[in-house]
């Protein structure tokens, strides 16, 4: 079985970043918005930050108190979106509860959507080819590239059917010639979909939710689930140790598909800088 080196792969895409910043005339300038106080969206923004600096791009970040009204929230991306100088803008979430994400996303300039939530870009996912596309379902497709793994033709079953993970890997997937199949809470008989794929994509975040008996033998298990339990240890959402021997390929938590979530939302900013160009 071969473990899956995430972080060695998001390390060369990150050199490239690099590469593309310096090559351009401009400064590229990415805000991030944060509401409330949500332990893990600060250490995501911080990871953020760092990422940034490391490639060359300016970020900045507006840290907006947990009662910010919907109106206050929307106009502040409003304003940064018809700002000529702001290139990139993430809404880090989740939100406050008070607060409607999509209702706050739609007020992203599309151009300027580098986690590509908005309706027009995932509107180009599903006709006409991504402009601006997710980062975590990028990084996905990519390991599987950068492990020389086929892609068309071959048979992946993605359980998770969220708008930043599920939904967006499985078009991706399908546009490259795969054969998806989508499963979620309401899937009866999960094994069932899973005992013959060649591929599974797991983003569920239930921790142990992919065990040795619904996996055959050979297959490869990307695991984007990232779960902390009461001892401390974050794993993911399939049995890494369980699966040791029957999978010919697995990417570990954490290490796998993390950094590459990191990776291409430096890529989407420089894309996005492009874009507006």
């Amino acid at each position: 079985m071969q473990i899956i080196d995430g972080r060695a792969i998001a390390q060369k895409l990150r050199e490239r970043t690099r590469e593309d910043v310096a090559s351009l005339s401009g400064v590229i300038c990415f805000h991030a918005i944060l509401v409330g106080d949500n332990p893990a969206s600060k250490i995501y923004i911080t990871m953020k930050q760092k990422a940034c600096a490391e490639v060359g791009i300016d970020m900045h970040v507006t840290h907006m108190p947990q009662d910010t009204t919907q109106k206050t929230l929307n106009n502040h991306l409003a304003k940064l979106s018809a700002a000529t100088g702001v290139h990139g803008i993430l809404l880090q979430l989740p939100l406050p509860d008070h607060l409607d994400a999509r209702n706050a996303i739609a007020h992203i300039n599309p151009l300027k959507d580098v986690d590509g939530l908005t309706i027009e870009n995932f509107g180009h996912l599903t006709i006409e080819g991504p402009k601006l596309s997710p980062c975590t379902a990028l990084g996905i497709v990519h390991i599987l590239h950068a492990m020389n793994i086929e892609i068309a033709g071959k048979d992946i079953t993605v359980i998770g059917r969220s708008n930043i993970v599920g939904k967006p890997t499985a078009l991706l997937l399908m546009s490259q010639n795969a054969t998806v199949t989508v499963c979620h809470s309401g899937t009866r008989d999960l094994g069932k979909h899973t005992a013959n794929a060649d591929i599974i994509i797991v983003a569920a975040g239930c921790p142990g939710l992919l065990t040795p008996n619904m996996v055959r033998h050979g297959a490869i298990v990307i695991d984007v689930g990232i779960n902390r339990l009461p001892n401390g240890k974050v794993v993911g959402d399939a049995d890494f140790e369980g699966l040791q021997g029957k999978v010919s390929m697995i990417t570990p938590v954490p290490g796998g598909v993390g950094p590459l979530t990191i990776a291409f939302l430096l890529e989407n900013i420089v894309q996005s800088y492009r874009l507006q160009q």
